[in-house]
């Protein structure tokens, strides 16, 4: 599972949907792109996309659809060129304010000059054009929402000193490894948020900053963490952070060594802990560890969980699997509606994790390791199982592929899909689809408010 503060990994390119992911291609002098151009529409990742005078693709950072805009060429590619606002010649309604003063620097939030409330129509809109390319029409889509500030509970900080001396700490600009120091993140939850200004000032004060490579944030609803990756061990800056863990109330822990770090926690181990209010239940205490994924927003995360437990609506006795089952997040409340979960994961950890989370919360989940982009692997799952009411997926990045195509011949009445990834989406749907689902539901939830990233929800059912 990826570590915490870090993305799931990234699928292998693909000509399927969005640009294709090719090497990057040698910076260009900037040059001006001539005659004005008309934003036509937004891609994918939130770029606006042009045509010049010669017909050729432009995409232009930070331009909206509508808009018609002087550019600025950065990179020419063989395709397609990509550009930046020179000068803004009429702006469209739906421009905003950015909230963050690091907008347009700092890589982590593209949209932040899109009104929220058209920030999720293009994400509607995305998805229904990536189902279109398979031939499937998403006329109905639904949206699961949350705070419009504030929602990201775990984050990544880059470390850097630059030639000067100087300790940078931030994120990292779009498309490059050059490091943005910033002082505070509109997207950081408010006791993250609040870490910021101390966390700074002491790595000012170290004696050898460079040993750190990063720092890890996570506010859990009693906890902050923080969770530093150390090259090497340092007595004297060792003493600084533990005084900055006791004067700021946060837990601390290490990654310490260049290859096969060690992780150890500076005083007593913190109890990490999600609890999930699934209406109709029990308050669900999930348990996890450093290194375990966690979704960065849990107020939309609930809202997801509770979706797909109101989708297939467990009956007692109904059996139901869980596939890239994590920690428990779907398996533990379908248990908690009375159904008989199997679960499998790839991680032999996390499989003692979900064991360990349903003793703790009195219900009962069988759990198994397994290779499930291993189509063999699936194949013998699905007929070890046979005879599931249900089955719910929530793939990486690259998506359950081998999953879906089994489910061809293993039907299974009713599958919840919840996917980080619309293009595999699509992809996968195109599958069950042809197989003889039908899709009865389907939501963008916005898990990643500010940014082109988003959560999809879908309920297939088997119909022949």
């Amino acid at each position: 599972m990826a570590m915490l503060g870090k993305r799931r990994p990234a699928r292998a390119a693909s000509n399927k949907s969005g640009l294709a992911r090719k090497p990057a291609a040698k910076p260009a002098p900037v040059t001006e792109s001539g005659d004005a151009l008309v934003v036509e529409r937004l891609a994918h990742d939130g770029r606006g996309v042009a045509h010049d005078a010669a017909g050729k693709t432009v995409f232009i950072d930070r331009a909206l659809a509508g808009e018609r805009v002087e550019a600025a060429v950065h990179v020419n590619r063989k395709r397609f060129d990509e550009a930046h606002v020179k000068a803004l010649l009429s702006r469209s309604e739906q421009r905003v304010e950015p909230p963050c003063v690091y907008f347009g620097q700092c890589g982590g939030c593209q949209l932040q000059h899109l009104a929220i409330g058209a920030q999720r129509a293009h994400k509607q809109e995305v998805l229904r054009e990536l189902f279109a390319r398979q031939g499937i029409d998403l006329s109905d889509i639904g949206l699961l929402t949350g705070s419009s500030e504030h929602y990201r509970r775990r984050a990544r900080l880059g470390v850097k000193v630059d030639g000067q001396g100087n300790v940078l700490l931030g994120f990292r600009a779009a498309h490059s490894h050059r490091l943005v120091d910033i002082a505070q993140c509109h997207v950081l939850v408010e006791p993250l948020q609040a870490l910021m200004p101390p966390l700074r000032k002491l790595m000012a004060s170290l004696e050898a900053p460079r040993l750190v490579g990063h720092i890890e944030l996570l506010a859990t609803d009693v906890e902050r963490v923080v969770l530093v990756r150390q090259l090497k061990e340092h007595a004297g800056d060792a003493q600084r952070w533990q005084a900055f863990a006791e004067q700021h109330s946060v837990a601390l822990g290490a990654w310490v060594g260049r290859e096969a770090a060690e992780f150890g926690w500076q005083g007593t181990p913190p109890a990490l802990e999600e609890t999930l209010h699934i209406p109709g239940q029990t308050p669900l205490v999930l348990s996890f560890a450093p290194g375990d994924f966690l979704q960065v927003n849990a107020e939309v995360n609930q809202q997801m969980v509770a979706r797909v437990v109101e989708w297939l609506a467990p009956k007692a006795g109904q059996r139901i699997m869980d596939l890239y089952a994590g920690m428990g997040n779907f398996s533990l409340p379908l248990a908690a509606s009375g159904a008989r979960v199997h679960a499998a994961e790839g991680s032999a950890a996390m499989v003692s994790r979900i064991a360990d989370n349903a003793a703790r919360n009195g219900v009962e989940v069988t759990a198994q390791q397994a290779d499930l982009s291993a189509a063999e692997t699936v194949k013998a799952l699905l007929k070890a199982q046979a005879g599931l009411d249900a089955l719910v997926l929530d793939p990486p990045r690259n998506g359950a592929e081998a999953v879906c195509q089994a489910l061809g011949r293993h039907k299974v009445p009713r599958v919840a899909y919840v996917s980080c990834d619309p293009a595999t989406l699509a992809r996968d749907a195109a599958h069950l689809v042809h197989a003889g689902y039908r899709i009865k539901q389907v939501a963008v939830a916005d898990m990643f408010l500010h940014t082109a990233h988003m959560e999809t929800l879908m309920l297939f059912e088997y119909e022949g």
